[in-house]
């Protein structure tokens, strides 16, 4: 009997689609990315109920329904295992199922756990269920042991190469070569390859050994000047990182790559959202509070002709617009703040609205004086005004609290925030003076029109800030599904391959 890995690999040097499992895939930006390289999508494992049913309403749409609920359900990975897992797909063999395995296992799971804990995982497989310190990132090295993928990668936040002085990277790769996978990671931003925003992200790439040949980080495709701030994050997650030293550990680390000749600028806000409708609702009083569903569809703007990178957005193979959205939705906020984003310079952040909001006060306080209605410190009525002209939050404490967006730059970091505020992406547009809507927030992560997002406005918000780029993600897979087919993704290879499918034949 074939060992599992020379099982798949020679069902993929007979053209087979390779098949890939998300762990931790939110509402599937990974998942995505690989499914546009050409991968067929197995399920993903997600402990969120709405990111989990997006999941399932966008790669297993037209599976049965109770096979629909199963893939759609919120799963916990630490109470789950990985051939559990696979039988409640409906795969017969799990060891003989996962070419590729992705996943990125949430920041918050960085834990000084040590190379001892790690080790553990692989000569006691279960120990990571009694050890609450460990329930995120080791269930994904036990689902690699379990799963025997043919290929794997992660993805974090840079901080993972120094979380308390601590390069968690390393220690992971260990243990991945104990596996037999050979392993490599770097820090990567998505605006370089074609994403409008600048998203640093660390990538770990792991293929097995009987693959043969060594994974290339893709070289970038945009040419991007980067505010200071995204070198010191990078500075700073690089700072136990040797490579230039015979004496030091080890490393598997990369340098990022660079590509000198590379002219093309990156793709930028306005190309990312000219062609979406304008929203004017809120300044006419048109806008309840409350959650906002995604039951009003709009067109595109008339007039506009799309960027390049609109009409992607707009006809991703399988996730085409019907030419109308459903959620162009935006968040409800007061007549103060509507004020300061229309007076706000694109690039202003928060001390600077702060120091506008002073400035539009004491005017009107002029103006008060001046009709004879006299606003003294200390009185109530003062108190009241301020409170309509100055936002509470300490300029000195929240630099980054809000910012308004450059049009010819693209989109700094979207968080997870987004689902509670928006502030840090008030939109370029005085005229609209207001923040991000939940589609456009999608369009600047480069989620396709046709891209589905379960739940109300702030659910959909956090999903999409949680995501990984679906671009950067296509631009990882196309090399590594290279590597691993032994063939290329062009030419008569390229034109023999089938479409891709939501579910795979078991």
């Amino acid at each position: 009997m074939l060992r599992p890995i020379e099982y798949k690999l020679r069902r993929l040097a007979r053209g087979e689609r390779p098949r890939l499992l998300d762990l931790f895939s939110g509402c599937g930006g990974l998942t995505l990315g690989f499914h546009r390289a050409g991968c067929d999508v197995i399920g993903g494992v997600e402990f969120d109920e709405h990111a989990a049913r997006s999941h399932a309403l966008n790669f297993h749409r037209d599976v049965a329904p109770d096979l629909f609920e199963v893939h759609a359900s919120p799963k916990d990975i630490t109470a789950i295992g990985a051939h559990e897992l696979l039988h409640s797909f409906g795969v017969k063999k799990p060891e003989h199922e996962v070419d590729i395995l992705v996943g990125g296992p949430p920041c918050p799971a960085f834990t000084r756990v040590g190379r001892a804990k790690l080790r553990e995982v692989h000569e006691h497989p279960e120990a990571f269920r009694h050890d609450p310190r460990a329930k995120l990132y080791l269930p994904y090295l036990e689902y690699v042991r379990r799963l025997q993928p043919v290929a794997l990668l992660m993805e974090n936040v840079p901080d993972i190469l120094n979380f308390g002085g601590h390069n968690l990277a390393e220690e992971v790769c260990e243990v991945l070569e104990g596996l037999g996978y050979h392993c490599t990671y770097t820090l990567i931003n998505s605006a370089n390859y074609g994403v409008p925003q600048m998203r640093e992200r660390f990538i770990l790439v792991g293929v097995h050994e009987r693959v043969g040949g060594t994974y290339a980080f893709p070289l970038p495709e945009r040419r991007v000047e980067f505010p200071p701030g995204y070198q010191g994050t990078r500075d700073v997650a690089l700072k136990h990182i040797v490579t230039d030293d015979l004496f030091a550990a080890k490393t598997r680390f990369v340098p990022t790559p660079v590509a000198s000749r590379i002219r093309r600028p990156p793709v930028t806000v306005r190309e990312a959202l000219a062609d979406l409708p304008p929203i004017t609702g809120h300044l006419e009083g048109k806008l309840r509070r409350g959650a906002r569903r995604f039951d009003e569809a709009v067109t595109y703007q008339s007039g506009v002709e799309p960027s390049e990178y609109a009409r992607l957005m707009r006809t991703w193979p399988s996730f085409e617009s019907d030419g109308y959205i459903w959620d162009h939705t935006i968040r409800s906020l007061s007549d103060r703040d509507y004020r300061l984003f229309r007076a706000m310079e694109c690039g202003d952040d928060y001390p600077k609205a702060y120091s506008l909001a002073e400035r539009l006060f004491e005017k009107r306080l002029v103006q008060e004086t001046r009709s004879g209605r006299s606003a003294l410190p200390g009185t109530d009525e003062y108190d009241e005004l301020r409170k309509a002209y100055v936002p509470p939050y300490d300029p000195g404490k929240f630099p980054n609290k809000w910012r308004k967006m450059e049009p010819d730059m693209p989109a700094r970091t979207l968080m997870a925030h987004l689902g509670k505020d928006s502030y840090s992406h008030i939109h370029y547009d005085s005229e609209q003076a207001r923040v991000l809507s939940v589609r456009e927030a999608a369009r600047l992560q480069s989620f396709p029109d046709g891209f589905k997002f379960s739940g109300t406005m702030n659910p959909a918000f956090r999903q999409i800030g949680n995501a990984v780029p679906p671009l950067m993600a296509y631009a990882l897979a196309v090399p590594l599904l290279t590597l691993v087919e032994g063939r290329s993704h062009s030419g008569v290879a390229a034109s023999q391959r089938t479409e891709p499918s939501s579910v795979v034949a078991v």
